[in-house]
């Protein structure tokens, strides 16, 4: 189809009215669940994840969503309304991060490998360089140079129904090799001076030492 084409017969909803119409109205309890404050089971669920996804939009309104991961219990609860989370060696784009910077609401999904239910929380987040509690993010070895200061305003379960139409966790419906491997994304997109052996070696097992230095 012609790019010219794609907006051609497209029926936008325009307001909340029409969305509702179409959607429906949210039962009450997916309105009662929701929370301004940690619960000990929303604790026992971040003592549980190694995942989670960081959603941040920028001051022009431009958005982020990136993946982060430590070994469960990594996350830091430092009481029922605030939250930290160690930033560690990445590509250095801190995309979020500069979002942060201009607008300080951020959205968090916390997984746990197996299970369908995952864990929101929203709320208002600060970049932190130092605190009395960052000797307790280190892992392997590494202080982090950097943890995210969240504060908890909206917090609550979510059902597994997108994790069950995915089946995200059966291993009989995933096929990694539906797509090239990493070293050919990585020459075709953005490395194409790099020979096929180069990345091939740089994505290998090599690859996971360099986790948590920078």
């Amino acid at each position: 189809m012609d790019e010219r084409e794609h907006g051609r017969d497209v029926v936008e909803v325009a307001d909340e009215a029409e969305l509702r119409t179409l959607v429906g109205e949210p039962s009450a309890g997916a309105v009662r669940k929701e929370r301004d404050r940690l619960h000990d089971l929303d604790r026992r669920w971040l003592a549980a994840s190694p995942f989670w996804l960081l959603s941040t939009a920028g001051a022009d309104g431009t958005c982020d969503v990136s993946p982060k991961g430590d070994p469960a219990g990594s996350v830091l609860v430092l009481d029922d309304r605030t939250l930290a989370l160690a930033e560690r060696p990445g590509n250095r784009r801190v995309d979020g991060f500069r979002n942060v910077l201009a607008n300080p609401h951020v959205g968090l999904l916390f997984l746990v490998p197996g299970r369908g239910d995952t864990l929101r929380v929203n709320g208002r987040a600060r970049l932190v360089r130092e605190a009395p509690w960052f000797g307790e993010l280190v892992v392997r070895g590494h202080r982090p140079s950097l943890a995210l200061l969240v504060e908890v305003e909206q917090v609550f379960h979510h059902c597994a129904k997108a994790f069950l139409r995915s089946r995200l966790w059966e291993p009989e419906s995933w096929e990694p090799d539906a797509v090239p491997a990493r070293p050919q994304i990585a020459r075709e997109l953005e490395r194409p001076e790099a020979t096929p052996d180069e990345l091939e070696r740089y994505y290998g097992p090599s690859y996971a030492e360099g986790l948590y230095r920078a």
